[in-house]
């Protein structure tokens, strides 16, 4: 950010963008949104990230800070409109745990041929429930290309906490854009791409050939 303030770097040289967590800028005016005003309220950055997502070409990741930072940026991003804002979570307190969640079938580009995918993943966020009026997530929230949901040990919607950590409707916890190049989840897939960080896998992700790798590497 402090690059492209300064013009020592433009988006233009780049084809994707990978909006990371981590607390950043504090969350001193709510999760992702010091983050997302520095780049709405600055004409400057403001055209070009919104130049940067119209480029057919390019690819958005966002997670957690990231997912929040970038679901108040949706007026920027085409085919985002929808997604919905995330919100202090229901059980008032930061929530750090190993959940579980199902892939769903979108058109995000990041999560293409893993619909159906039930993976255990790292959870740390404290305001990570999706905000809307009602709790009718089927169809409220249809139009904004849900993509992960939580589901609990037999595989259904996670409703109850802690199998849903936020108290998200629908247990929804990452969208994606209409052209699914812009990907935004809560969760954190990249700190559990080895096997080993899982709970448990089946004895055939040890088999040789297989290697160390999780599914979320893909």
């Amino acid at each position: 950010m402090t690059d492209l303030l300064s013009g020592r770097k433009s988006l233009a040289d780049f084809q994707v963008l990978a909006v990371c967590g981590g607390f950043s800028y504090g969350d001193v005016l709510g999760a992702g949104s010091g983050w997302a005003r520095t780049i709405l309220n600055h004409p400057q950055l403001s055209d070009m990230f919104s130049d940067f997502f119209v480029r057919s070409e390019t690819l958005t990741l966002g997670v957690c800070n990231g997912c929040q930072m970038l679901s108040q940026l949706k007026a920027l991003i085409p085919g985002a409109q929808d997604w919905p804002r995330f919100v202090r979570n229901r059980s008032e307190q930061f929530e750090a745990r190993l959940s579980m969640v199902e892939i769903l079938a979108s058109p995000s580009l990041f999560l293409a041929e893993m619909a159906g995918s039930r993976l255990p993943i790292v959870v740390s966020h404290g305001e990570g429930r999706v905000s809307g009026p009602s709790n009718d997530a089927s169809i409220e929230y249809a139009s904004a290309n849900p993509a992960i949901r939580f589901v609990d040990g037999s595989g259904a919607e996670a409703k109850r906490y802690p199998a849903n950590p936020n108290g998200s409707a629908g247990g929804l916890t990452g969208f994606t854009s209409d052209d699914g190049r812009a990907t935004i989840l809560m969760p954190h897939p990249e700190r559990i791409v080895r096997t080993v960080q899982c709970s448990w896998a089946p004895p055939s992700w040890f088999e040789p050939g297989f290697g160390d790798a999780s599914p979320w590497l893909k």
